[in-house]
């Protein structure tokens, strides 16, 4: 390993390969990245692959406009086929208030560019065969949202990257970053230290952790989400649908598996990756009330990721009061891999071409101390 380098990442998943693969592109290749597993060893290797533009502030909306730009140019950029495949997205609501969100929604993504339109439970049913709208009220679509396979998106960021003078180090942990003074001076790993000004935390749900490695709190807490596969089936559904009241949303891969998770109000704040039966009883029953064709269909695996959470669902990026050089890069809940590419191609001119990026500024940590937060409402799979 490198002992010295203008700039380290720690965390080698999606958002901290983004912004290395930017960087490179850029002319910056002097970078270690230090990852504690294997490339998809965290949140990037085991979620569902969606990737939408339904969101409900307009710096998200933005954020995943610019990012399904990049993700459609990817594979020939990176030399990995990612499957990305845009199906799009289809959101149910089953009362007055989440219709009412959805309306709302929906006019600022028009305003937006976006072909978001809201479509009755009978338009629903026509655009997926044997879709159960019993108890719903309102739906948005957008044709544009899609999925794809995670972990060549990993792979292709970090052959670029790799390819461009950028140092990946697997099966690294940081166990100290030191700060003298008030800066980074370097980071000391279980393989070696490297001499650095600059620090890159984009660890994911261990985020807070490596944060207290130099003396920092964040706010940010992990949570297990658990997600399952079935066996394939003849395809059938072509959009992602989320189902708002419950936070279920599937959808249907390239192999013909049916794909989905959803939220577990009880779920604690950990690092736990177990799977529960608790997670396959109701993930059954959801998917049987929405699809009631699937009653006989075979489930072949479960497993869980975890999402990073803030308290207002929105990011923490940017400097790092009292600690010159540490930046953050964290905090993106279960939706990390939608606003990667955007994120780090943002942050990537933020740090190396030192543009004003009013994105950056309204996302920083200072904004939890002031109470200056901006709320996230569309947090789903």
């Amino acid at each position: 390993m490198r002992d010295r380098a203008e700039l380290v990442i720690i965390g080698g998943g999606v958002l901290g390969l983004s912004l290395a693969y930017h960087l490179a592109r850029m002319g910056l290749g002097d970078i270690v990245v230090i990852e504690q597993g294997y490339l998809c060893f965290g949140a990037s290797g085991r979620n569902g692959g969606g990737v939408r533009q339904q969101w409900s502030t307009e710096d998200h909306i933005r954020l995943a406009r610019r990012s399904v730009a990049i993700y459609r140019r990817l594979a020939a950029e990176t030399g990995f086929n990612i499957w990305f495949r845009q199906g799009g997205y289809l959101f149910l609501s089953r009362d007055a208030v989440a219709a009412a969100t959805l309306e709302r929604n929906v006019k600022l993504q028009n305003s937006l560019g976006l072909r978001t339109r809201l479509l009755s439970p009978a338009q629903a049913r026509r655009l997926v065969d044997g879709l159960d709208t019993s108890g719903v009220e309102l739906c948005a679509y957008n044709p544009d949202d899609g999925v794809l396979f995670p972990w060549p998106v990993v792979w292709g960021l970090a052959r670029v990257a790799t390819s461009l003078g950028v140092e990946i180090n697997t099966f690294c942990r940081a166990t100290a970053i030191d700060v003298q003074g008030g800066r980074i001076v370097k980071v000391v790993t279980d393989r070696g230290a490297v001499a650095t000004s600059r620090v890159v935390n984009a660890a994911g749900g261990w985020s807070s952790q490596v944060a207290r490695l130099a003396g920092v709190e964040l706010p940010n807490r992990p949570y297990r989400h658990e997600i399952l596969v079935s066996e394939p089936l003849k395809p059938f559904l072509e959009p992602m649908v989320c189902d708002l009241a419950d936070g279920t949303y599937f959808s249907q891969t390239m192999r013909g598996e049916i794909c989905g998770g959803l939220s577990d109000p009880l779920e604690h704040s950990s690092l736990n990756t177990s799977s529960s039966l608790r997670f396959l009883s109701r993930m059954s029953a959801s998917l049987l009330r929405l699809l009631p064709r699937l009653g006989g269909v075979k489930i072949l695996r479960q497993w869980a990721g975890y999402y990073d959470e803030t308290p207002d669902g929105n990011p923490v990026l940017g400097r790092t009061a009292g600690v010159e050089g540490f930046i953050q890069l964290n905090g993106f809940g279960g939706h990390g891999f939608m606003l990667a590419p955007a994120v780090g191609q943002i942050m990537a001119e933020w740090l190396l071409r030192r543009v004003r990026e009013p994105l950056v500024e309204r996302y920083g940590l200072e904004r939890f101390s002031s109470g200056q937060l901006q709320r996230e409402t569309l947090v789903i799979g």
